[in-house]
């Protein structure tokens, strides 16, 4: 009797669920990669079980207030978080948070990935990796590197790039990538690392330069755009994105959520608009992303390490 009870509360929670609109927590602003895959998320749910879904950017104190946020909803399934690299750069870079990752969420799927660029202002007499490399060390501290914000994966792509090939470059936090962007078209900042669609359009111009993308292989997004680690052997940094639910949501919510999401991501149109988000599809089962969560978790810890890289 109690096996059969015990198997029998998720089920009956997955078949009431959902009961009323569904909040997905975007530990970002408006406009952002994250709040942009949760609304493609979300507008997929609705279509699917009639339920509107609302996404509710946070991106105050670098994802931490939206993320305490999420850990404290109620575990029914009604509210979600987007979580991504950022996260766990925080959740190692911070210390007494209000919140544990692993142990204070109930993965669902992994959602996508996504590499970065690194970029240069056309002024700069770099025209590779190579060149970057010994111009800065030759000129330490002289070169100003942009990013969306302290904790970012940018920052810490960037501050693995320093500690891999010896330099010293200053890092200049921003408020998001848009400002970043500007500034580094300016020349205000020599150097930027974003993700690729914030940027292309002003590589496309001319106003910045390519130098390489932080995927362990060329992209087929600017697939002319050699890769770091073609010059720093060893080098990757990817983003990702995945949704979570706060802990103790039920196994059978946790399992709706993760079959109607997976369907949808390997349907062509899904596929499209990810890409075009310079975003590859990749699900997960919910015990997958716990797995890669706590690797990832350990991966973050040791670059952040060893790179001292610290929120400014």
């Amino acid at each position: 009797m109690l096996s059969a009870a015990a198997v029998s509360v998720p089920d009956a929670a997955a078949q009431a669920y959902p009961s009323r609109p569904i909040r997905i927590i975007a530990l970002s602003s408006p406009g952002s990669g994250p709040d942009i895959v949760g609304r493609l998320i979300g507008s997929r749910l609705t279509e699917a079980w009639g339920q509107q879904v609302i996404v509710d950017p946070r991106p105050a104190a670098t994802g931490i207030v939206g993320t305490e946020i999420a850990s404290k909803a109620a575990p029914d399934g009604h509210t979600l978080v987007i979580v991504t690299a950022q996260a766990v750069i925080v959740s190692v870079m911070y210390e007494k948070l209000p919140f544990n990752l692993i142990r204070d969420f109930a993965p669902i799927t992994l959602v996508a990935s996504t590499p970065f660029i690194l970029a240069v202002h056309p002024a700069v007499p770099a025209t590779s990796i190579k060149e970057l490399v010994a111009l800065a060390k030759s000129k330490p501290g002289a070169l100003r590197y942009g990013s969306g914000g302290s904790g970012s994966p940018p920052h810490l792509s960037a501050e693995i790039f320093k500690s891999m090939t010896g330099t010293d470059m200053l890092h200049v936090p921003y408020k998001g990538v848009t400002p970043a962007m500007i500034d580094a078209v300016a020349g205000q900042v020599q150097m930027l690392i974003s993700v690729i669609p914030a940027v292309l359009p002003t590589i496309k111009s001319g106003r910045l330069r390519a130098l390489g993308v932080t995927s362990a292989k060329r992209t087929a997004l600017v697939p002319d755009v050699p890769t770091i680690a073609e010059t720093v052997p060893g080098y990757e940094f990817i983003g990702w994105y995945s949704l979570f639910a706060p802990a103790k949501t039920p196994p059978g919510v946790i399992n709706k959520l993760n079959a109607e999401i997976v369907k949808s991501l390997n349907t062509p149109e899904f596929r499209e608009r990810f890409t075009a988000l310079g975003a590859e599809p990749a699900t997960s089962t919910p015990q997958a992303l716990a797995a890669y969560l706590r690797e990832q978790t350990e991966k973050m810890r040791k670059a952040v390490k060893d790179s001292g890289a610290r929120p400014d």
